[in-house]
């Protein structure tokens, strides 16, 4: 009778561990799902404030302001163009010396740089259209990620061909640059498509087995923003090659 006793003391006790680690899993995946929305928000509201204030609708069309002048026609382009790269490199390098308090301010600024390059979308595309990609991307990222968070099969054997696949569509696009060709740029966005659909799922199982109970709280924030910025990018990447093959030009 008392082995039995100690026997369910212990089965008790695995249990209550195992739901803690589940609340604890959830609590964290939840955070990073927050941060990782909330940089979508920012980067929304961004580009199109941004849009505003450098673009004029006229009779001839649309038309730049003076502001519109300096970042889109001007050389400081360039920095809103790199900006948002050189600070998510910045991050990645430096997130172990940083407090979370900087790791999450950064992420934000980075959301926001992203924003301001990306206000040219409202001037390619109309705005219905962009509406209507950006909710199909929204649908497709989170059942992709939902899976990937669910699944039992373990896809990390996924990463190197991904990889490569980036490292692909990033070499194609720098050659489309120089000879403008329209099929290459199709085959790049449907290529690309697939890249980052596979990299969302692949991403969030990561970012689930990055979890560890007994990380502190400056740990756990940290892999949160890390894990925020990863699902970020697979985001935005994903709607702008959906917006390539699915949007309506102006």
């Amino acid at each position: 009778m008392a082995d039995l006793d100690r026997r369910y003391a212990q089965d008790t006790t695995v249990g209550r561990a195992d739901t803690t680690v589940d609340q604890g899993l959830r609590a964290y995946m939840i955070r990073v799902y927050n941060y990782m929305a909330s940089g979508v928000a920012i980067t929304g509201v961004v580009a199109y404030l941004v849009y505003a204030i450098s673009f004029v609708e006229t009779a001839a069309g649309l038309q730049p302001t003076s502001i519109g002048q300096f970042l889109f026609a001007s050389p400081f382009m360039w920095v809103v163009i790199f900006a948002p790269l050189a600070l998510v490199f910045y991050i990645s390098a430096r997130i172990n010396s940083m407090s979370v308090g900087t790791a999450q301010t950064l992420f934000w600024v980075f959301s926001a740089l992203m924003g301001a390059s990306l206000a040219s979308i409202f001037v390619v595309y109309a705005g219905e259209s962009i509406a209507r990609v950006f909710f199909i991307t929204a649908a497709a990222f989170g059942a992709l990620s939902l899976w990937g968070y669910t699944t039992t099969k373990d896809i990390s054997g996924w990463g190197s061909f991904l990889f490569m696949g980036l490292i692909g569509i990033i070499i194609a696009m720098l050659v489309n640059l120089f000879i403008g060709s329209t099929a290459l740029q199709f085959a790049i966005s449907v290529i690309g498509v697939l890249v980052f659909a596979g990299l969302t799922a692949y991403d969030t199982q990561q970012i689930k087995e990055m979890y560890y109970a007994g990380d502190d709280g400056t740990v756990a924030g940290k892999k949160a923003v890390m894990g925020a910025l990863r699902l970020y990018l697979d985001f935005i990447n994903l709607f702008l090659l959906l917006l390539q093959l699915f949007g309506n030009r102006r």
